[in-house]
């Protein structure tokens, strides 16, 4: 007799969460040494006070402490390439590009809760396991000025290494501070 369906959607679902848990792992350990010689400050896995259970994976704030950047971290299916197709991000065939709405959207909510000015947040989706076309996409999103980027993992430091120029420890050290205490940890 073959197992139970609820049983196979279960397991295909804690799969999903760990190859997810781990991409998020692998992003905070880019992150974690290779920006931080650079000055950038690192937040992992903060909640959006007043929005449920929405989470942000990683916040980053920039060496001159002046920007932010709200990063989701994505485990895509290593077969498929992620491009976009009539300017909404894919992987594959599927039509990933509520993804980058999420994270625009929570680029505008930490925006919001930090009181920064437009243009001071950064919305990046990093892409685990599909491979980026060229290493990153810009994509637009509705309800958001600039690009999303969808950057892959190799690209990602060396995107964030070059903006923004400047560094104010200080600033810097204030504007983490601030966000740490109004993006508390997540706590499931």
């Amino acid at each position: 007799m073959g197992r139970n369906p609820d049983a196979v959607r279960a397991d295909a679902v804690a799969g999903r969460w760990e190859r997810a848990a781990a991409a998020e792992r692998a992003t905070a350990r880019l992150l974690s040494w290779r920006l931080w010689w650079r000055g950038w400050r690192v937040l992992h896995d903060r909640r959006l006070p007043g929005h449920g259970r929405a989470n942000v994976d990683h916040v980053l704030v920039s060496p001159c402490g002046t920007a932010v950047v709200v990063l989701d971290t994505k485990a895509w299916r290593r077969t498929w390439p992620t491009h976009l197709v009539d300017g909404r991000v894919h992987c594959g065939v599927e039509d990933r590009h509520r993804e980058a709405e999420a994270v625009a959207r929570y680029a505008v909510t930490v925006g919001r809760l930090l009181g920064l000015p437009a243009g001071a947040v950064w919305p990046v989706l990093v892409v685990h396991g599909s491979p980026v076309a060229g290493g990153r996409l810009e994509a637009r999103v509705r309800g958001w000025a600039g690009p999303v980027w969808v950057l892959d993992p190799d690209t990602l430091v060396p995107t964030l290494a070059r903006a923004p120029h400047g560094r104010d420890r200080r600033r810097a050290a204030l504007l983490a501070a601030h966000a740490a205490r109004t993006l508390p940890p997540y706590g499931g």
